[in-house]
């Protein structure tokens, strides 16, 4: 009986401890994505004392806007358990018909951008369709699209794209606002409502639940085929908006826009700390990854590294970012 105070002493600071250390992997997990976001502008500021120049941020603020557009889309799609490698291709195909339909002419640009943008979305309609009615896998099915898009747009094009760029277009990707770039107040719309959506309507309730669990979603009376078909438009509805800004920005159609942003959007996402197995992450997540691989690129360009450095950094982030997470589910 004497021993009993002293264990209970004992169980009880144990306890002390372990709640600590919850309290701990809970705040990583919670904030310590905007932390590593903190320290990498201050190491990127004593490596490149020009980085918070206004002409490279600037830069810096336009790049990260167009890949945030199409990282936002891939966060519904990844959210909801699925993935798009498509979005790169739709952006390309957005920008060749941009060139050569409008042919630099203003007054074309409002029904021209609504086709393509309609374009865009039936392609995400085919993607999910096919995924949730034949059973195909994301990840078959976005990549194999992405040989149909890219064969039609060599078709469409004859491999050398046409026409010209109208001054709205160009005004969307290279245009300012006051001293706010056009891109980066288009990608802070599109980020405010997809962050409604996602935490303040039933639609962006059963993202989660088919994510976390679609049978379980199912049974609570959940048209989880439906929620999967909406995701894979919106992502490549947004993939196309992210086309026409990025065509304005570079100022001329090219058959392979958007090259590399179908793995830079969705490792954005997982760095955001989403899981890649669906029901977890959140879009403020997806913005911090999206300026982090923004930053670091930043750093490596001005820091004339080369293409190879590039890579070599931007997988040891990955890894790093979903070591951690897992990491820290598993405690």
């Amino acid at each position: 009986m004497p021993q009993l105070p002293g264990r209970e002493a004992r169980g009880r600071t144990q306890a002390g401890q372990d709640q600590a250390v919850w309290r701990i992997q809970d705040f990583v997990r919670r904030f310590g994505i905007y932390l590593a976001l903190l320290l990498l502008i201050v190491v990127s500021t004593i490596l490149s004392p020009g980085f918070l120049k206004s002409k490279n941020l600037l830069v810096l603020s336009r790049q990260a806007s167009m890949l945030g557009i199409v990282a936002v889309g891939q966060t519904f799609v990844i959210l909801g358990g699925g993935i798009d490698l498509s979005v790169a291709s739709v952006m390309a195909v957005v920008s060749v018909l941009t060139a050569n339909l409008m042919e630099g002419q203003d007054s074309r640009v409002l029904l021209i951008s609504l086709a393509c943008l309609a374009l865009a979305t039936l392609i995400g309609l085919i993607n999910g369709t096919m995924i949730t009615k034949f059973k195909i896998a994301p990840f078959i099915m976005t990549l194999g699209m992405i040989l149909i898009v890219q064969g039609a747009r060599f078709v469409y094009t004859g491999g050398a794209p046409k026409g010209s760029i109208p001054p709205i277009i160009r005004f969307w990707g290279r245009g300012l606002i006051g001293p706010i770039p056009t891109s980066v107040i288009i990608f802070i719309l599109v980020v405010v409502v997809a962050a409604i959506v996602l935490s303040k309507t039933t639609f962006g309730r059963q993202i989660y639940a088919v994510g976390g669990n679609a049978k379980v979603a199912h049974l609570s009376g959940v048209y989880v085929d439906r929620v999967v078909i909406a995701t894979y438009a919106i992502c490549s509805f947004l993939a196309g908006l992210a086309g026409l800004v990025l065509t304005g920005y570079i100022g001329l159609a090219d058959n392979w826009l958007g090259r590399g942003y179908e793995l830079d959007s969705i490792a954005a996402v997982v760095i955001g700390g989403a899981s890649l197995q669906g029901g977890r992450g959140n879009i403020w997540g997806t913005v911090a990854g999206v300026l982090i691989i923004a930053i670091l690129f930043n750093v490596v360009l001005r820091l004339t590294l080369p293409e190879e450095t590039q890579r070599i950094i931007k997988g040891a982030t990955i890894l790093a970012a979903v070591a951690i997470y897992s990491a820290t589910r598993r405690q």
